[in-house]
């Protein structure tokens, strides 16, 4: 197939960091009956106020929404207040508690605030789904319900396995990702993204919006961010994040922690530079180049993106003044009992690590400090006494011991 310039680039801007676009060959029909036309693609992404708080791992499938925004297609950032009252169930064993409204209403209040840090806000539409989803009503959710068979619910990976281990799944849980994609269907939406996780719900979507006579909506699935440890997905119940609202000096040393290989793949899905510039960057350090520069290169843009240039070159100088082996005027004081005590509980318990896994992971890796001496032996115990112990080069916690 014989494609234009700006088509071309735009399925090149799609697939940069994606995990699938399905199907391709619609999603090239729709950018070329976009350019024919003039009219704008409705690109559709969703999110639920689960939680106050947006972190970098977020923002992947909000980068992918600017790239497209900036193409000049529309992007509807779409609040789901109705559907978090039901609850995601995607890559859950169990059934997750639904928010209060309260809760929901109170998280809804940041979320826009935060991703308006990545998306143009002057170009972009703001819907929540209570618009069209409250006055569906008993009749509406059964008629919608009806257009959904039990059996092709059941495909869906987490219900299945929940079934079969015997776990409970409660009907109301069905509801969700007919829900998400009636959202779909009343916003005409030619593109939904999300992360790998959603891709059921997003392929829901694409079936009702046939069932209601609409041309079905083409899926880009992103993936899902390695936190910190470059293991777990970033999590902030794995504490291995970066929150979008956290202050600078943290933002940029967090990013400096990352691994090298780790590095590469945060370019490609959190920066903006093209991945031919990043390709260049890449084979710079691989001829020779400390790695260290591209790190900090990356460290400042995604510190700049949510603050400043300025706070981002604020932070960079603190990080050096760091790394010459400085502690903190204000470190947080801990008092632990039970002396002596393991150093890795010492390091759980003073909020430096997660859990003593954690703990003797870092240790391992020679990233524990106690009084500036670093720490070789996991089975190094405390005494009585006031230390101040470090992990990386940023957390520091002064720990007495009784």
């Amino acid at each position: 197939m014989s494609l234009s310039n700006s088509v071309g680039r735009a399925l090149e801007i799609s697939l940069r960091g994606a995990d699938e676009l399905l199907p391709q060959d619609e999603w090239v029909r729709k950018l070329q009956r976009s350019e024919a036309t003039g009219t704008p693609l409705r690109i559709k992404l969703g999110l639920d106020p689960t939680a106050p708080d947006i972190h970098v791992g977020h923002t992947v499938v909000l980068n992918k929404m600017r790239q497209l925004q900036d193409l000049g297609h529309r992007v509807i950032f779409l609040i789901g207040d109705f559907t978090t009252t039901i609850g995601d169930p995607s890559g859950r064993n169990s059934t997750r508690p639904p928010l209060t409204r309260e809760q929901i209403e109170a998280n809804a209040q940041t979320y826009y605030k935060q991703a308006s840090l990545v998306l143009d806000p002057e170009k972009t539409e703001i819907r929540y789904n209570s618009e069209w989803s409250d006055p569906l009503g008993a009749r509406g959710m059964i008629q919608l319900a009806a257009k959904y068979t039990v059996a092709r619910m059941m495909e869906r990976d987490d219900f299945n396995k929940r079934f079969k281990a015997g776990q409970s799944i409660s009907v109301h849980e069905f509801l969700y990702p007919l829900m998400q994609g009636y959202d779909s269907v009343a916003l005409k939406s030619d593109l939904e993204l999300g992360g790998t996780d959603q891709k059921f719900n997003l392929l829901v979507g694409r079936h009702l919006q046939q069932e209601y006579g609409q041309e079905p909506q083409c899926i880009l699935t992103m993936p899902l961010l390695e936190g910190l440890d470059g293991v777990e997905k970033m999590s902030k119940s794995k504490n291995n994040y970066i929150g979008i609202s956290e202050d600078a000096n943290t933002m940029f040393a967090k990013v400096l922690s990352i691994s090298d290989d780790l590095m590469w793949r945060w370019y490609t899905l959190l920066s903006f530079q093209s991945l031919e510039q990043i390709a260049a960057l890449k084979a710079e350090v691989e001829g020779g180049r400390n790695p260290k520069d591209a790190k900090v290169a990356l460290a400042k843009e995604i510190t700049t993106r949510f603050h400043s240039a300025a706070a981002a070159d604020a932070a960079e100088q603190d990080f050096i003044n760091r790394s010459k082996g400085g502690v903190p005027d204000e470190i947080p004081e801990v008092s632990l009992s039970g002396a002596p005590l393991g150093i890795a509980q010492v390091l759980k318990q003073a909020n430096l690590a997660p859990s003593t896994s954690e703990g003797n992971r870092l240790i391992d890796g020679g990233g524990v400090r106690v009084d500036s001496v670093v720490v070789s032996d996991k089975a190094l115990k405390l005494p009585t006494g006031t230390y101040v112990v470090q992990v990386g080069r940023r957390k520091f916690a002064r720990v007495t011991l009784s």
